[in-house]
């Protein structure tokens, strides 16, 4: 099965965070902050239930199916430190993340389809695997074509650009250097990564 395309908003709400930062999606959750369907009295969730929605909000988060995080999991549990956290870290140093935190786009799935169109070049060579793992000293840069170039000059414009530590973006030529590798504190999603680790370990 491919990624959800389905309703953000409808996402959001029902995971109760901002997994999807589109205007209509954040609305949604602050219009209606409960899950969205027949609003009857509902049970308390259980361990597998709770578990399953902190996955919920990497996956949905990140962009990623379920094979996808998975293999993320097992790297991350070959990785000295804790898994949780590193997973988290394995997740933000992918390529459409790390566009998306430097300013370029105002969502994830902007950011991965811009990468898909081959709209951006890492180290100099145009990119189109959205997945790739970013590393400290890699440099991503805009394809110089002038339609390419406007769009995302009018994109970084209309949007308040979060500072990110280990991301460094030169305005004189609309470039992103990967500084250092992130860290959990790093990480844009507020998760349960003990929670996340229970869950894919069973």
């Amino acid at each position: 099965m491919g990624r959800y395309t389905g309703p953000k908003g409808r996402i959001n709400r029902r995971l109760g965070v901002n997994v999807y930062e589109s205007a209509g999606a954040i609305k949604a959750l602050e219009r209606k902050e409960f899950p969205p369907g027949m609003h009857k009295r509902r049970k308390k969730p259980t361990n597998y239930g709770l578990g399953l929605a902190e996955k919920q909000k990497i996956k949905f988060h990140y962009g990623l199916r379920d094979r996808q995080l998975n293999r993320y999991f097992n790297k991350a549990r070959r990785t000295k430190g804790n898994t949780g956290e590193q997973l988290l870290v394995i997740c933000e140093c992918r390529l459409d993340n790390v566009v998306r935190r430097a300013g370029y786009t105002l969502t994830r799935p902007q950011a991965r389809q811009g990468i898909v169109h081959r709209h951006f070049q890492l180290n100099g060579i145009t990119v189109d695997k959205p997945g790739i793992m970013v590393r400290p000293g890699d440099v991503i840069t805009l394809r110089k074509r002038p339609n390419i170039q406007k769009l995302y000059t009018a994109i970084r414009e209309s949007m308040t650009v979060v500072p990110t530590e280990w991301i460094n973006f030169d305005d004189s030529n609309f470039s992103a250097i990967v500084t250092t590798k992130p860290t959990y504190d790093d990480v844009s999603v507020h998760v349960d990564a003990n929670m996340v680790v229970a869950f894919l370990s069973r």
